[in-house]
C-alpha cells in the first residue's frame, strides 16, 4: 500500500520566498487547488492524509477541497474541523472551514473524531480499514501544549490492536529528539530512516511531518517528492501489514480446496 501525507496550507500556494506565515491564506486557491490535485494523481495513494484543507470557504468558492481531489481519484473521504465544537475559531468566517481530511482507496469501516485537551487544533483523525488504522494529527505550535497532546495521543495509540501508523504535522521545532520518548513508549518508528527536513518546501530546515508506525508494519520504500505547491514537502511511503501476504495466501489455498 501507499501512503501519503501532506500539509497543503487550504491550496493557497506556499507563503512566498520568506513564508510570512499568512500571507496568501485569503486568496482564491483555484490554481493551486489544480496542481496539488494533478500532483496527488502521479503519486496515486491508496491513503493520503491532507492537513490544512479547506471545507468550503469563499477562498475554495464555497467547494469542499477534500471532496474534490476525493472525486478526482475515485476515493473515499472523510474530514473534520481542527477546532472543537465550542471554540471561538468554530463561530469565525474561513476557519469555521479550516479542517485536515482522509482520503482512502478501499472502503473505511470506522472513522472516529478525538481532540485534545489543551490547545487550539486539537482534531485527531482515527481512520479505520479492515486490517489497519492510522492516525491523523497537526499539533499545536506551543511547546508545552505539543507535549500535553503527545500524552493524549499515547493513550489513542495504546488502546488499538491493529496495525497502525500515525502521522502528520508535529510541529516539531527541535526535529525528531522531540518525540523520541513518544515513540520509545508507544513502540513506534519513524517511516524515514535518515532524519530529512520537509519544511519550508523551498529550502527544508526542519523536519516538522512524520509518519510513524508499529511494527506490524514494514516500510518498503520512503520518498519526499520536490514540490513547493505548498510550504511543506510531502512524505510519501509504500507499506506492507507483516503478515497479510501469508493470510493472502492460505485464503487463495483454502478457496482452491
Amino acid at each position: 500500500m501507499r501512503f501519503l501525507l501532506y500539509n497543503v496550507r487550504y491550496c493557497s500556494g506556499h507563503g512566498g520566498k520568506y513564508h510570512l506565515p499568512w500571507s496568501g491564506y485569503l486568496r482564491r486557491t483555484d490554481k493551486h487547488l489544480d496542481r496539488i490535485t494533478a500532483f496527488i494523481q502521479t503519486i496515486a495513494p491508496d491513503i493520503a492524509g491532507l492537513l490544512e484543507v479547506d471545507a468550503g470557504s469563499y477562498r475554495s468558492r464555497r467547494r469542499n477541497q477534500a471532496a474534490m481531489i476525493a472525486k478526482t481519484l475515485g476515493h473515499y473521504h472523510v474530514y473534520c474541523s481542527k477546532y472543537p465544537d465550542r471554540s471561538l475559531a468554530r463561530r469565525l468566517p474561513i476557519m469555521d472551514k479550516q479542517v485536515n481530511a482522509f482520503l482512502c482507496r478501499d472502503p473505511i469501516h470506522a472513522r472516529r473524531f478525538h481532540f485534545f485537551k489543551k490547545g487550539v487544533k486539537r482534531l485527531v483523525i482515527e481512520l479505520e480499514l479492515k486490517n489497519l488504522v492510522v492516525f491523523l494529527v497537526h499539533l499545536s505550535l506551543g511547546f508545552r501544549t505539543r507535549h500535553d497532546q503527545l500524552n493524549d495521543l499515547y493513550a489513542l495509540v495504546q488502546s488499538n490492536k491493529k496495525p497502525c501508523i500515525v502521522a502528520g504535522d508535529f510541529n516539531a521545532f527541535r526535529g525528531d529528539r522531540e518525540i523520541t520518548l513518544f515513540m520509545a513508549a508507544t513502540g513506534l518508528v519513524s517511516a524515514c530512516v535518515t532524519p530529512r527536513p520537509s519544511f519550508p518546501s523551498w529550502k527544508p530546515r526542519r523536519q516538522l511531518d512524520f509518519i510513524l508506525h508499529n511494527s506490524a508494519i514494514r516500510i518498503t520504500n520512503f520518498f519526499m517528492p520536490n514540490v513547493t505547491f505548498s510550504d511543506h514537502l510531502p512524505l510519501v511511503c509504500d507499506f506492507e501489514i507483516q503478515g497479510a501476504s501469508a493470510q493472502n495466501e492460505n485464503a487463495k489455498h483454502h478457496a482452491h480446496v
